[in-house]
């Protein structure tokens, strides 16, 4: 059975200060889960902070962005060797927002996750349709090519360690999500996908659901057969509600 991972995005938000509270006070929530693989995603400035954090816990830390270049003149960007250096083990690739808002490419994507794999971060990949996309049939393309991309160039045992968010972009920060039923169909097409070049990766791979993921949807969310976590965006943002879709979890995975 895939060990199911529920990972917060924490985007621009909390300053170290509230970085350091909101983690102290999460693994006291959860401590003693160990059936689930918990995470935080927090800004780069942050990174450090909710490493420190989160020792004596089984929590760990990721990144939201990396560039695949392992230094040099590349303003504002921090590396997968960086990461790696200090110890983080996942780094977010592709998320919607860096695709549409700064233009990121699925060849850009497929460069972070070979550079992550290759220092032994694991690259957590987002994929997913917009609505006209939706509207139009067009959900399966559009994510088998995304998938497709990203996993260019590895080998199976590096496919093993990616882990694919499927976030529908449509549902992102709306309160709008998909039914569990579909978020199932999806990640199995994904899966299916996955599987005619990487037959015994398909079956490890762990495949999140990621869009508008709440205490109130989880459980139905996660009882699904195909679905291995979630990337969690708003409700990771305070230990109550991140702790209590951690629980609920841990719970059906008894």
């Amino acid at each position: 059975m895939r060990k199911p991972f529920i990972c917060g995005n924490w985007k621009m938000n909390k300053n170290v200060e509230e970085a350091e509270a909101m983690i102290t006070a999460l693994k006291d929530k959860v401590k003693g889960v160990e059936n689930v693989e918990m995470g935080i995603c927090p800004t780069a400035l942050c990174l450090t902070t909710v490493k420190e954090a989160a020792q004596g816990s089984d929590i760990v830390t990721g990144a939201e962005n990396i560039y695949w270049k392992d230094s040099g003149a590349y303003t504002g960007e921090i590396s997968a060797k960086m990461l790696a250096d200090s110890n983080i083990e996942y780094t977010i690739v592709g998320h919607s927002e860096r695709r549409e808002i700064f233009g990121e490419s699925d060849y850009e994507v497929n460069k972070k996750v070979l550079s992550a794999l290759e220092h032994g971060v694991k690259p957590i990949v987002c994929v997913g349709e917009t609505l006209e996309e939706r509207k139009a049939d067009q959900i399966e393309a559009k994510v088998n090519f995304q998938v497709d991309s990203a996993l260019a160039g590895l080998s199976e045992d590096e496919v093993e360690d990616v882990v694919i968010a499927y976030e529908p972009i449509w549902a992102i920060g709306t309160g709008e999500t998909a039914s569990a039923e579909e978020a199932n169909r999806v990640i199995g097409i994904i899966r299916k996908n996955i599987r005619k070049e990487y037959p015994e990766a398909a079956d490890k791979i762990r495949i999140q659901y990621g869009g508008s993921v709440k205490p109130h949807n989880v459980e139905e969310i996660m009882a699904q057969e195909e679905i291995d976590g979630a990337l969690v965006g708003g409700a990771s943002l305070a230990a109550d509600s991140f702790s209590e879709i951690i629980l609920k979890t841990a719970e059906i995975y008894k």
